[in-house]
């Protein structure tokens, strides 16, 4: 706390990435955040760390020394890389005692993501993954309603982008690991974050492959519920959209539209802030990363058998 002032330092949060999810979204809700100071760029090449660092006013970091430099000017950091680059970073930056602000899926094996669970435990740093919905403010409100309502009997959840499809020209669609793990890696992390806070943990799985990269699930839950989910990438663009639905003893509801991600990014840097703040860990920290990752690996496996 400063004194003299009364008030709040910002917390210093630097970037890992600068790719289009960091150029789009995460450098100009850190750069507009009033709590936060972005305390710099990292990125792979070069020119592009300097061109993200200068539009936002910060300096800009590359190379092995670049990530160190990042980690010692920084209280935190947000991650905006693929999930097997930013799970070692991730423990690296823990044992540093920076906080997290990690995207999902934290990593593709459980390895991967039981390593960055355990580092963060151990360093005692603060953690956030940013499941899209759990952080957006209409999302948000509408999951925590539904979890108090209870008396849930089943859920349909159905995420379907276009990223694939013929004649799309979205950038995501460049970036390999999404290309190679597809909707069930990409998206299913929002899915699951809405369902298991509503209907609660997993207790089954079963899982099948769809057209175009297409994974279906079926989930058994602890309160007794299942519910259905339906992820992908390839979809005909006007097939795309996402749907959540419950359905209960006081009828349906459906999740409701939300503002973008950049402002649910704000709310995950503020969920983050809070957590540091209170030493009260968030509901979607690194642990419930490691189990949305231990539940997709489940879910591949079982699909992939069905193929091979």
């Amino acid at each position: 706390m400063d004194s003299a002032a009364g008030t709040t330092a910002p917390l210093r949060i630097g970037l890992l990435g600068t790719g289009p999810w960091a150029r789009d979204t995460q450098a100009p809700a850190l750069a507009a955040h009033r709590g936060v100071e972005l305390s710099g760029v990292w990125g792979r090449r070069a020119e592009a760390a300097d061109a993200l660092a200068t539009a936002h006013g910060t300096r800009s970091y590359t190379g092995e020394t670049g990530i160190d430099a990042l980690l010692e000017a920084s209280d935190a950091v947000a991650f905006a890389l693929p999930p097997d680059v930013q799970a070692p970073l991730a423990v690296r930056a823990a044992e540093a005692g920076c906080h997290l602000l990690m995207d999902k899926p934290v990593a593709t094996t459980v390895q991967g993501a039981r390593a960055v669970a355990a580092a963060a435990e151990t360093a005692g740093v603060a953690s956030v993954v940013f499941c899209t919905l759990r952080f957006a403010p209409e999302t948000s409100a509408w999951i925590a309603e539904q979890a108090a309502v209870g008396g849930w009997f089943t859920a349909r959840a159905q995420w379907l982008g276009s990223l694939y499809a013929e004649g799309s020209t979205s950038e995501y669609a460049d970036s390999p690991w999404r290309r190679e793990k597809g909707g069930l890696w990409d998206v299913g992390p929002h899915a699951l974050s809405v369902l298991i806070p509503v209907l609660g943990d997993v207790e089954h799985l079963t899982a099948a492959r769809g057209p175009s990269g297409t994974t279906h699930l079926i989930l058994r839950h602890t309160s007794g519920a299942s519910s259905t989910v339906t992820l992908g990438l390839g979809a005909p663009p006007g097939a795309a959209g996402v749907e959540i639905e419950f359905r209960g003893e006081r009828g349906t509801t459906s999740a409701p539209g939300w503002d973008g991600a950049r402002t649910a990014f704000r709310g995950a840097v503020d969920a983050l802030a809070e957590a540091v703040r209170t030493g009260v860990p968030h509901a979607c920290d690194a642990r419930f990363g490691l189990h949305l990752t231990e539940l997709l690996v489940a879910a591949e496996t079982q699909a992939q058998a069905q193929t091979d």
